[in-house]
């Protein structure tokens, strides 16, 4: 049915939320006791949950009885903001189909005589501060909803980066926008790096899934350790459980993606069993950088496209090569993302 042709329902509803809308409530269990969270439903059958206290990363996704995303051993865990030393990060990696990394650092931990970093910075394990939430209204025809918040990296005499997170979409479409503008609010210059975690698994993810991007892979030294799988078929599908990818087996590739004459860079998974597909589009300019990151383990069977303004290199690498960002006081960066439910002919038809 189409929800966007008020036609449809027009003097049927009482309340917006027999189409969606947004709820939010607090965790009562687990690991999780006392987050705060989002459901997010477009009247599509696509329904997904933001954690405000993971600095609005989304870990929970389904469309009708399919999930979307991975959900990590890990699971749901409450922010920990301490958990920022070496790989002590992967201790509250829930996965989930988005998973920001930065904002001033992303990667492995490293040091330099700026200081230390742990895996990956320390945005996932940040609460936001809740702006605004904007709900459809059945009564005006305006469908649209958004959800806003700020998260901020912040020190005492130090760097100070603020990002403005927008989840937006429309009821009646099967879509995901997520806006994030970064400004340095302090009075000094800030390094700055961002790469976007979007984890998807089981039964979206499966053998022969497609992962279909454009561009060319840029070589490494670890090419040589990559699984024969990925040897053959170069990332662009889906193997089943390797024992090879027990523990800390996987295989990346560093994506130089093509793009479309409009700057946007589109990639997704494709399952053309099920029909499902879910696209992903971003500007180049924004994120020149496109990493798959694919894991294979048993019982931990997880792949993710991961748009980026850097390899996921670390702040001190991307300083020595020169392509760490500085940005001056009181100057920002605007990073867009849609993600899109696709289903049916579309799915087979989505192609580079």
């Amino acid at each position: 049915m189409n929800l966007s042709d008020p036609s449809n329902w027009k003097d049927k509803l009482s309340n917006s939320r027999q189409l969606g809308g947004i709820e939010t409530s607090v965790l009562d269990n687990g690991a999780g006791r006392g987050t705060r969270i989002a459901w997010i439903n477009t009247g599509t059958g696509l329904r997904f949950k933001v954690i405000l206290d993971r600095g609005m990363d989304i870990l929970d996704a389904f469309h009708n009885e399919h999930s979307l995303s991975w959900i990590s051993n890990v699971g749901h865990v409450s922010s920990q903001p301490f958990s920022n030393q070496g790989i002590d990060w992967l201790r509250t990696f829930g996965g989930g189909l988005l998973t920001t990394c930065g904002i001033s650092s992303m990667g492995p931990p490293n040091e330099d005589e700026t200081g230390s970093r742990g895996l990956h910075g320390n945005y996932s394990n940040t609460p936001a501060e809740l702006i605004s939430i904007k709900q459809p209204n059945i009564y005006f025809g305006n469908l649209d909803f958004e959800i806003v918040g700020i998260i901020r990296e912040t020190t005492t005499f130090g760097p100070s980066l603020e990002l403005k997170r927008t989840i937006s979409g429309t009821i009646g479409s099967a879509e995901i926008n997520i806006k994030d503008e970064v400004f340095n609010r302090g009075n000094s210059p800030a390094p700055h790096m961002v790469l976007y975690h979007i984890n998807c698994g089981w039964p979206l993810i499966d053998e022969d899934t497609r992962i279909v991007w454009k561009g060319e892979i840029q070589k490494r030294e670890s090419d040589d350790s990559m699984s024969d799988f990925n040897k053959k078929n170069r990332f662009t599908k889906c193997a089943a459980p390797l024992d090879e990818h027990a523990a800390f087996g996987e295989d990346v590739a560093f994506i130089d993606p093509k793009t479309d004459e409009n700057d946007q860079v589109t990639c997704g998974y494709m399952n053309d069993k099920l029909e499902l597909g879910l696209s992903i589009s971003f500007s180049k300019k924004q994120m020149p950088w496109l990493i798959n990151w694919q894991h294979w383990g048993k019982n931990e069977y997880v792949t993710a496209l991961e748009p980026a303004t850097n390899p996921p290199i670390g702040q001190a690498a991307a300083r020595k090569n020169g392509t760490l960002i500085i940005l001056k006081s009181g100057e920002s960066r605007t990073y867009e993302i849609k993600l899109k439910v696709l289903k049916g002919k579309e799915v087979n038809e989505f192609k580079m």
